[in-house]
């Protein structure tokens, strides 16, 4: 188990490369049949480093997702993140409604996570997401945030095109 810095991510290292070390990944729901696709850059957007989640969330062949997640442990591990109250997330969107999931080592089916939900305001915007409000899908298991493994920022449950910038993430 790793402890965690307050920084996740401040893109001060190469993309897609995180300033704990880990990669950032872009995943979508082929993985299991579904029809959406994207792409995940680097990119100044108003003038801030920004990785940006661009694509098509299709719903055809029970499909829905689009995705980009960054393990917490560069060991692919667990942190222990109980220290800090929540996750603290600096974006930039298209006014759509975005997820913030997470994963522990609870969790052993890709399907469950913990969810929080966000606009992704048309401006700058700094959201703090308090571990309390993340609420656990397709499990029974309370969030140990004691156990986090990985972090996913998702375009979810409806057919769109997302258009998002992340500027960091952090622990708060």
């Amino acid at each position: 188990m790793t402890s965690p810095s307050t920084i996740i991510d401040d893109l001060s290292r190469p993309f897609p490369e995180s300033a704990i070390g880990t990669r950032w990944q872009l995943m979508s729901d082929t993985v299991m049949g579904g029809m959406s696709s994207g792409h995940m850059t680097s990119a100044v957007v108003s003038g801030r480093r920004a990785i940006r989640m661009q694509g098509s969330v299709s719903l055809e062949n029970n499909g829905g997702f689009l995705q980009i997640a960054l393990d917490l442990a560069s060991d692919g591990g667990t942190v222990d993140a109980s220290a800090f109250r929540g996750i603290a997330i600096e974006f930039l969107g298209d006014g759509e409604a975005y997820g913030l999931h997470l994963r522990t080592s609870d969790l052993a089916r890709p399907w469950q996570s913990y969810r929080a939900s966000f606009v992704a305001r048309e401006t700058w915007s700094t959201l703090q997401v308090p571990f309390v409000d993340f609420v656990p899908h397709r499990t029974q298991v309370s969030l140990s945030t004691a156990r986090l493994r990985r972090l996913g920022i998702v375009a979810i449950g409806r057919k769109f095109n997302p258009d998002l910038c992340v500027g960091g993430v952090s622990f708060y």
